[in-house]
């Protein structure tokens, strides 16, 4: 299946020497080298092809796909022990993957992660379920040399209706202009929309050009904290998307619900999602409004106690390091603004999905501005990852969540 690289001289195979910094990182189970930690390299590398790293005392280190042409120069796949990468080592890879999901969904769920990157040892990758359809989404080329052997994996081991393959908006960019997109990617591209379930709900998931593989799989968590809490509520879901957390609140009994999102496409695809679960007495009784704003100037606008829970979770706002302070302090005006909408011992679920930005920034920023509010409030949760999104290394933890009365 997927093999490693076979140069026609064994003794040519890719060998780097990294600095001890890298060492100990790696050691520790950090799953990339970054190309200033190269310290020797025995001769110019191909993207795709399998990098063995040994230490100081000439002793293997660990090994990984190298990608010339990334500040990340090699993505590891095992540390530690020798091991031969072969086809069964593959296959266990992935088998380890799925066994870690083991028991985590009941018919009731059938959307949800299968492999969370690096944490699943699959870096650069990712692969959702959505009922019979997997979206493989790639944000590395190191995976388009070895597209036809992975996708060849994944249909044997998981037997899918569909498989759709999705890149990173960086990925799709580079490797059509180097002409790298493998032939077997025409027939992964096309695919209609997806009606899957999740804590039986009926949602639809748009996994061709839908955000991410189609849908937030990573709030399910959260969204079922908030059915827990809206019985009776007025709900205002800021940056809705295609309402997860409004059909969530609607089950729990909400008296109305308000989405607030400045894509037209993703309202409607809430309108559609609260038409699929009809069927559900809570949801048909629920008022559902739907508005189509600049969200930040809507709240900044309106500003005035109607609702008894407010929903705050943004994009990202710091894709990258140089935006982390304005996305710390756009997350703090956020929460004061949210909390000028609630109703005295209302509710407050923020969240963040900016990795730039840690747990504990995101946590006092809202602690910051419910402060300022001077209104008494209570910590009651604060949530990361789900646990079909692990996650096993610093820059992986992308998702927090904060649940607070005020």
């Amino acid at each position: 299946m997927i093999t490693p690289d076979r140069p026609p001289d064994p003794g040519r195979r890719l060998r780097l020497r990294v600095t001890a910094t890298a060492e100990t990182l790696l050691r520790g189970g950090h799953p990339w080298l970054f190309a200033n930690s190269i310290r020797e390299q025995n001769r110019p590398g191909v993207c795709g092809e399998l990098a063995v790293i040994y230490d100081r005392r000439d002793q293997f280190l660990a090994a990984g796909l190298f990608d010339p042409d990334s500040p990340i120069r090699v993505r590891i796949l095992h540390a530690g022990k020798p091991v031969t990468l072969d086809e069964n080592w593959w296959r266990e890879n992935l088998r380890r993957a799925l066994d870690r999901r083991a028991g985590l969904f009941d018919a009731h769920t059938n959307g949800h992660r299968w492999i969370n990157g690096e944490s699943d040892g699959w870096p650069g990758l990712v692969l959702d379920r959505y009922a019979g359809v997997l979206v493989l989404k790639l944000y590395t080329a190191i995976w388009l040399p070895r597209l036809a052997d992975l996708t060849r994996l994944i249909r044997e081991t998981l037997q899918p209706e569909r498989l759709v393959l999705r890149f990173s908006r960086n990925l799709e960019v580079a490797a059509r202009r180097g002409g790298r997109l493998a032939d077997e990617a025409n027939g992964l591209r096309e695919s209609a929309p997806v009606v899957f379930l999740e804590s039986g709900l009926r949602f639809e998931a748009d996994v061709v050009r839908g955000q991410k593989t189609g849908f937030f799989l990573d709030q399910r968590e959260n969204r079922r904290r908030v059915e827990t809490v809206a019985r009776g509520a007025d709900v205002l879901n800021a940056f809705s998307f295609s309402g997860g957390f409004s059909l969530y609140a609607a089950r729990g009994g909400a008296r109305s619900v308000t989405d607030l999102d400045i894509s037209a496409h993703a309202l409607e695809s809430a309108r559609r999602n609260f038409r699929l679960n009809q069927d559900q007495p809570a949801v048909a009784a629920c008022r559902h409004e739907t508005v189509q704003t600049d969200v930040f100037a809507w709240l900044e606008l309106n500003a005035a106690p109607r609702f008894d829970l407010v929903i705050l979770d943004p994009p990202s706002l710091a894709k990258r390091e140089a935006e982390r302070a304005g996305a710390i302090q756009a997350y703090a005006k956020l929460a004061a603004q949210g909390v000028k909408h609630l109703r005295p011992g209302g509710r407050l679920v923020a969240a963040s999905c900016s990795a730039h930005v840690t747990p504990g920034e995101f946590f006092e920023a809202v602690r910051s501005a419910l402060r300022r509010s001077g209104r008494p409030w209570t910590e009651l949760a604060t949530t990361g990852q789900p646990p079909d999104h692990p996650a096993t290394f610093p820059e992986a933890r992308y998702l927090k969540c904060m649940d607070v009365t005020v």
